[in-house]
């Protein structure tokens, strides 16, 4: 007999005086094969001691790992996950069975508020077990359209008695030039009659980043220019981006079973990302430069695109800026917490009841924004032809901070924060009345609120006192900004000869004890009406669920029923002062709006699971799933992005993605540790939601408004003009499928080697032609392993083809195919120590995407390679 793994079948090696124990690799692959053959539902398992073995740092980077999941490391850590094709807020994350609280660190997505969970918050170190389910189960809950999935972190009374584990290792950051520090560790304790038991848990993580990338960020269709409707880009940068990330937390698990007949669990998490950062960008500003009386010449326009050309300001240099400088520090941060309360009571010898309650909460914030913005008339002449676009400028010294006009400066504020409570009960009674086997039926209660605040200064309440006092009781220049120049490495890995790379730099301590240093009548924020708004969403729900199953077969169906009530408030932008509850404010009048709706799905599910042999099982499932619209869709408001001009725009009438589903999977098990899979998928999906584009106009307080698109707005106030804004609005859209197939194969192969071969076509089309965010066509994923006594080491090469984003500043973003090749390296050095070292990304890929065409580039980032050195230990 041979056993794999001490976990799961401790009591067999204990038993039986010739069992092998087998550890390591293949014991965790075959902890997930045991997990996916003995499920009711179709679904993928990644144990503890797999994402151990792999250079994971957070959950969605081990997540890659499972057939039809991919990641995007735009930041050069995964932070979520598409499943099958779909975008990701289509994906469910529960922790042990529910929901758990989300934010963000990057401003740009504190402001989305999407339902897709942030991945960032859940270190690998935390999880006992991942499982992805593909299919519905009525006990299941709502909200997976692509895929739920359940993160169970570990408890005491499944591990050894006394068991202390942990972790300590150093990363380099290529592109940062840094070493820094990582530690893990894990405490687990019960008594010798296994009735009660605690487990403790911590992480700590640090890593300075920096991102090097060439950017285009919107493309504009300029008035009485020579090439009449061809596109033009608006902004061309080269960004520099660094940030300290800091991440540490802990899990408590404490687990009391003081009778046969009754268990409680008692689960919190805790866990922390500082993430400061620093975005610098060194802009060409063709939309401006073209809006205030500027000109193109010299154009090259490839399918309707003017992918060559020289932009020129007008001669005065005041009504238009061929350049712009950004530098933004932002103090940011997001944390989770999640508190659970679990019981089981055995009732009687076929009767279960179970009881959940439970509360977690989320916080991103940028905390403190200075924003600093220099500009300066001239001209540019731009190439967008190559792999990266290249700029050349004239008129003005772009290594000069004198020949930079500060034009504005901001110190903004924004907090969001998300908050659930629940209240779930179950009770599943065993029968014997033929293949029926048993009746579950259970009830669930959540109170979810999502709020943002945005706390801003105005251009005039900010800026007009730095340009007249802020620095030294005198103006504030550019030269009081000014630092060293770009590093002599930017850009070092992507740029061509003629790719603008040199230029001044902000100092950030400079940046901060300016802003920082103002009188607090001058730093005094108040709210930015478009992006203070509240929500709230109750749900009342119920399922029951037939169990089945006889000779060499099993299966459930079942019905789920769930009602939302959803209410939002937020403000509307640009009325008329005389609009009866409008209110006054320095950003423009708004009024206070509030919306109410509510909605019933009613989701029924069927999966049947059939043993063709003892190897070979063919399973088949059915149901329909329901996927809420993001936070941000359902939000009766606009916020506007005035330097692109453009916006984003929700309706709370919005209807949640709705979709039935049908699966079929055929799995062959010829030894306990392996896997021949196939798999496949079609989801009808009733009605997607898109973005549709309106022009619209607001009003917007600036010194270097667009020509083409301001006119002075009506009063007093000189710097306010009314602007007109491409603003994509949630809408309806029409259906579409999404269908395709899994491979997947899990072997040891030789001596200690094997491989896990897994590959994804997923084909998804709206009805109307649009494209599907999210959906790439093909992905797969290679790793070959050896390991023996002494040797563990894994060699892992993921990819994924282009793909849709979303639309973007009012026009589509796309991204080229990527793929990655990650390693990971264990020596045990005792019986209880290991040395190990990581690599992520060793091939260096890059990230490059573009506009609808691979003519119309939209940005190429170098994240750089990561490398983990250290140690292990386990007792």
């Amino acid at each position: 007999m041979i056993a794999f793994g001490q976990a799961a079948h401790a009591q067999d090696a204990a038993t039986a005086d010739n069992d092998i124990i087998v550890t390591g690799i293949r014991a965790s692959q075959a902890a997930a094969i045991e997990t996916k053959r003995n499920s009711d539902v179709i679904v993928d398992a990644i144990s503890a001691e797999d994402i151990g073995k792999f250079p994971d740092r957070n959950v969605a980077e081990s997540l890659q790992r499972v057939p039809g999941v991919v990641i995007n490391r735009e930041y050069g850590e995964g932070e979520r996950v598409n499943v099958r094709g779909t975008d990701k807020n289509l994906t469910r994350t529960l922790l042990n069975g529910h929901g758990i609280a989300t934010a963000d660190w990057f401003i740009l997505d504190q402001q989305a508020a999407t339902r897709s969970f942030n991945f960032l918050m859940l270190p690998s170190e935390i999880v006992g077990k991942l499982e992805v389910y593909k299919s519905p189960m009525a006990d299941l809950d709502e909200g997976g359209v692509g895929a739920t999935i359940n993160v169970e972190t570990r408890r005491p009374l499944d591990l050894d008695a006394f068991s202390i584990s942990g972790s300590a290792q150093m990363v380099y950051s290529e592109r940062a030039d840094k070493f820094d520090p990582q530690f893990s560790g894990m405490f687990s304790w019960k008594n010798d009659d296994e009735s009660f038991g605690v487990l403790v848990g911590g992480v700590y993580q640090k890593r300075r980043l920096r991102r090097d990338g060439v950017e285009v960020l919107s493309y504009i269709t300029p008035v009485g220019q020579p090439t009449g409707d061809a596109l033009v880009p608006g902004l061309i940068g080269s960004a520099l981006f660094t940030q300290d990330r800091e991440r540490y937390g802990g899990n408590l698990a404490v687990q009391f079973r003081p009778s046969d007949t009754l268990e409680i669990n008692v689960t919190g998490l805790y866990s922390r990302l500082n993430a400061n950062n620093f975005n610098q960008n060194f802009m060409a500003w063709g939309d401006n430069a073209l809006g205030g009386g500027g000109t193109l010449t010299d154009a090259t326009v490839v399918d309707g695109t003017v992918v060559k050309g020289t932009i020129t300001s007008a001669d005065n240099g005041t009504t238009g800026r061929a350049a712009v400088f950004d530098a933004i520090s932002r103090k940011a941060y997001t944390d989770t917490w999640s508190a659970d309360f679990d019981a089981v009571w055995h009732a009687s010898d076929r009767g279960t009841a179970h009881f959940q309650i439970g509360y977690t909460k989320a916080i991103g914030a940028t905390k403190d924004q200075p924003f600093y913005e220099g500009g300066a008339p001239g001209s540019f002449t731009f190439d967008l032809t190559g792999r990266t676009p290249q700029v050349s400028f004239a008129g003005f010294d772009p290594t000069d901070p004198n020949d930079m006009i500060f034009d504005f400066a901001s110190f903004h504020s924004i907090r969001n924060k998300d908050q659930e409570f629940y209240a779930y009960a179950d009770y599943e009674h065993e029968l014997d009345m033929g293949v029926l086997n048993a009746i579950k039926v259970g009830a669930k209660f959540t109170n979810h609120d999502r709020d943002a605040t945005f706390m801003a200064t105005t251009y005039g309440g900010f800026y007009m006192p730095l340009a007249a006092e802020g620095c030294n009781g005198g103006p504030c220049t550019s030269a009081d900004f000014a630092g060293e120049l770009t590093p002599g490495n930017f850009l070092k890995n992507i740029k061509l000869p003629g790719t603008f790379s040199r230029y001044w730099q902000v100092d950030q301590k400079k940046l901060d004890s300016i802003y920082f240093s103002q009188p607090e009548s001058v730093r005094q924020r108040i709210p930015l009406p478009s992006d203070n708004y509240s929500i709230n969403e109750k749900t009342y729900g119920g399922f029951a669920m037939a169990k089945l199953g006889g000779e060499g077969w099993k299966g459930n169906f079942g019905v789920r029923v769930i009602r939302t009530d959803q209410t939002t408030d937020a403000n509307l932008i640009g009325v008329l002062p005389e609009t009866p509850g409008a209110i006054d404010n320095p950003f423009g009048t708004y009024l206070p709006v509030s919306a109410k709706r509510s909605y019933t799905d009613i989701l029924p599910s069927a999966n049947l699971s059939i043993d063709l042999n003892d190897k070979m099982v063919v399973r088949f499932a059915a149901g329909r799933t329901m996927a809420r619209p993001d936070y941000t869709n359902i939000l009766p408001r606009v916020t506007l992005n005035p330097g692109a001009l453009s916006g984003e725009g929700g309706d709370p009438d919005v209807k949640p993605f709705r979709a039935n589903q049908y699966d079929i999977s055929f799995e062959w098990y010829p030894e306990r540790d392996t896997i021949v899979a196939a798999a496949l998928f079609y989801k009808d999906i009733q009605s997607y939601i898109v973005n549709e584009t309106h022009f619209e106009v607001y009003p917007v307080e600036t010194a270097t408004p667009n020509g083409d698109r301001c006119v002075p707005a009506p009063g007093t106030n000189p710097n306010l003009y009314n602007c007109e804004f491409a603003i994509n609005r949630a809408s309806n859209g029409g259906g579409g499928t999404n269908k395709g197939f899994e491979l997947q194969v899990s072997r040891p192969i030789w001596h200690g080697f094997g491989a896990i071969v897994n590959y994804t076509y997923s084909d998804a089309k709206a009805d109307d032609g649009q494209a599907i965010p999210g959906n790439s066509k093909h992905t797969y994923n290679l790793t070959g392993y050896y390991e023996d006594d002494v040797l563990s080491a894994r060699l892992s090469y993921t990819y994924r083809s282009k793909f849709f984003v979303n639309i973007d500043r009012g026009v589509p973003l796309n991204q080229k195919s990527t793929a990655s090749l990650d390693a990971s390296v264990s020596v045990n050095v005792t019986e209880n120590i290991a040395i190990t070292a990581d690599a992520i990304n060793l091939t260096n890929q890059k990230i490059e995407q573009y506009s609808g065409t691979t003519v119309r580039p939209r940005g190429i980032y170098d994240n750089g390679r990561q490398f983990y050195f250290g140690a292990r230990f386990k007792y």
